[in-house]
């Protein structure tokens, strides 16, 4: 079997940045600069990076925001160079890294489209083949001829998007750009990156959705504060990934109650009912759902109707929540019951306004970690 050939090299590769202290204008900035004047920081954001990547690999780099992997990418499409080792690539590069990248507010999303495209190395001629599948993919017809200042960022990603799959290039990179679609063209953009996949491209993204990354990728590269951790199966690599993570909460956690800093972090939600809901006494009972996450292990959930506590309410699965939340909460989430289900009396209630109120309270210190609100009107007739 034929050996692949590479179509990205990174060899010894550092990146450093410079960060020099702004001059001091005030007497404050005076006092609390002694001693930094004149002074600058290097801050090492990767060092020592080894990496080949094969012509036709699907590569994701994953880890937490800091860790250096969108440096990475920059550095591979050549917006930044390394401080320090070599990195090569091999064929026409196209990338998605940074939203508007490459547009001008005052033109047009068709003049953009020749703007941007001339960048990726077509020409004139070639745009004006391709330019009927740019605009009919990104689905901006409507739009295409108005100034893209006035896009959603959303439009934004449509257009650069659409201009990126149809250059042509060898290798693709995307920096975590399609977080901003919505959910039905994010599934339009994954069905044609899978394309472009199994045709032989090579792609490299950038991603928090590992969901999308086990889905998309045959590789995973962790990098972590700097260096690469792992480099491997996405499940594998993944599921390392979150146990560092799960440690290095812990850490900071234990690191903040001995500094006497800790804050504890919760969120609540309320599934149903909606707010401004009208109930009438054809129904005797609703039911309220949602679900609750928690940094701190001694928080309790409670759910109250106007001032009246409910006792007897059930833990459900929701993987859909933890899925969404396991980078933020991870080394906190135990179990996937994180979900909540009661039901509610509701011919116990005077007709009006009333409130549905779940929270998270901390037992040890005796004070609400975070709270949510809902109100619900019942009505002695059915509200056309």
């Amino acid at each position: 079997m034929e050996e692949k050939q590479n179509a990205i090299e990174v060899r010894n590769l550092s990146k450093a940045f410079k960060v020099a202290y702004d001059k001091p204008t005030t007497l404050k900035e005076h006092l609390v600069s002694l001693g930094k004047r004149n002074q600058v920081e290097r801050r090492t954001v990767l060092e020592n990076i080894n990496l080949d990547i094969k012509k036709g690999e699907t590569v994701a780099l994953i880890g937490t925001n800091g860790s250096g992997k969108s440096t990475l990418l920059k550095l591979m499409t050549k917006i930044l160079y390394p401080t320090k080792g070599t990195l090569k690539t091999y064929g026409k590069v196209t990338s998605l890294l940074e939203l508007g990248a490459g547009f001008h507010p005052d033109f047009t999303g068709r003049e953009n489209i020749y703007f941007n495209a001339s960048i990726f190395g077509l020409t004139r001629d070639e745009i004006d083949n391709r330019i009927g599948d740019i605009i009919e993919f990104s689905e901006l017809e409507e739009f295409i001829d108005n100034p893209i200042r006035t896009y959603s960022s959303g439009m934004y990603m449509r257009l650069a998007f659409s201009i990126a799959i149809n250059v042509d290039a060898d290798i693709l990179l995307i920096d975590e750009i399609l977080a901003v679609g919505d959910q039905h063209f994010n599934d339009k953009c994954y069905k044609k990156l899978r394309e472009l996949r199994d045709s032989d491209k090579t792609i490299v993204i950038v991603s928090h959705s590992l969901d999308a990354v086990k889905d998309l990728c045959r590789r995973a590269i962790w990098i972590y504060k700097g260096h690469v951790q792992l480099d491997g199966d996405p499940n594998y690599v993944i599921n390392e990934y979150l146990n560092q993570i799960a440690l290095d909460h812990k850490e900071t956690r234990k690191k903040q109650e001995k500094e006497g800093n800790r804050k504890n972090r919760g969120i609540v939600f309320i599934d149903g009912p909606n707010s401004f809901t009208h109930f009438t006494p054809t129904k005797n009972h609703f039911v309220i759902r949602g679900w609750s996450l928690c940094d701190y292990e001694d928080a309790e959930l409670r759910i109250f109707v106007d001032e009246t506590q409910i006792l007897d309410y059930i833990k459900i699965s929701r993987p859909d929540v933890i899925e969404a939340y396991i980078q933020e909460f991870a080394g906190f989430i135990e179990n996937d019951d994180v979900g909540y289900e009661c039901s509610f009396d509701i011919s116990t209630l005077s007709f009006g306004e009333h409130h549905i109120r779940v929270l998270l309270y901390d037992l040890i210190n005796n004070v609400e970690i975070t709270d949510k609100d809902v109100v619900f009107y019942y009505d002695p007739v059915e509200v056309i």
